[in-house]
């Protein structure tokens, strides 16, 4: 299971949301460069980066920052808010970001997914899929939908996506623990897909409990790990060394 240490971006610095709310908002560092590096020397191959402005405007904010990330060498990045259009994919992946991660037009133009999917290939485009309630949220979880989580997913797997992102909304943040029946499923619903969770992680046994999932749901490629590694409840090194 590949462990994602998430960095979240705006206006240039490292952040965490509650529950995806502007209004609470915790600055952890100034320079996303110093937990990029702090993750990178702790052994992880991957970083999952989000620019928050991105998601909230509707547009990339923070590409510089994600630029001097991926400058940094020997880290692979996926990175979603804010890819509304071709262009703005292609720019990131040009940048030098791995996996490109749409949500909101995802939802809203299933058939612009499939255009992606078929110009940039399977690996390059993930899907995020954010669920309050079941029910997807989007433009940076301001709105939610009456579209059913899985129901979405089922529709990206028959379009050919192969990486979805799962956040159950509600956990996001919020130092609970993930919402593992969510997440199970979300595997069982798109079996043709590799599943990374979100949401939720807050210490070492939440970790292995997800891990547990995999063994009767392999397509459970990943989980992101966000809160818990600036607060300290999870140690990176050691997590990666136990459930990758």
């Amino acid at each position: 299971m590949t462990i994602y240490p998430a960095i979240d971006l705006k206006a240039g610095r490292c952040v965490r949301l509650l529950q995806g709310r502007a209004d609470a908002e915790t600055v952890y560092h100034d320079d996303p460069i110093i937990p990029a590096q702090s993750w990178k020397e702790a052994g992880t191959d991957w970083l999952h980066l989000v620019d928050l402005d991105g998601a909230f405007e509707g547009s990339s904010f923070n590409l510089e920052a994600v630029r001097r990330i991926i400058a940094l060498g020997g880290l692979r990045v996926q990175l979603g808010g804010g890819l509304r259009n071709e262009e703005a994919v292609s720019n990131v992946l040009e940048a030098g970001v791995e996996r490109a991660i749409i949500g909101t037009r995802a939802c809203a133009e299933p058939d612009w997914t499939k255009k992606l999917i078929e110009r940039f290939g399977p690996e390059r485009i993930a899907v995020g899929i954010d669920a309050r309630g079941g029910k997807v949220a989007t433009k940076g979880w301001v709105e939610t939908t009456d579209t059913t989580a899985l129901d979405l997913a089922r529709k990206m797997s028959e379009l050919g996506v192969r990486w979805i992102i799962h956040t159950d909304v509600a956990t996001d943040g919020a130092m609970k623990g993930p919402n593992l029946e969510a997440q199970r499923e979300m595997a069982v619903a798109i079996p043709d897909c590799k599943l990374i969770a979100s949401g939720g992680v807050t210490n070492s046994q939440d970790l292995a409990d997800l891990n547990a999932l995999t063994a009767n749901h392999p397509n459970i490629e990943g989980v992101i790990v966000g809160k818990s590694l600036y607060e300290g409840t999870i140690d990176l090194r050691t997590a990666l060394e136990t459930h990758q």
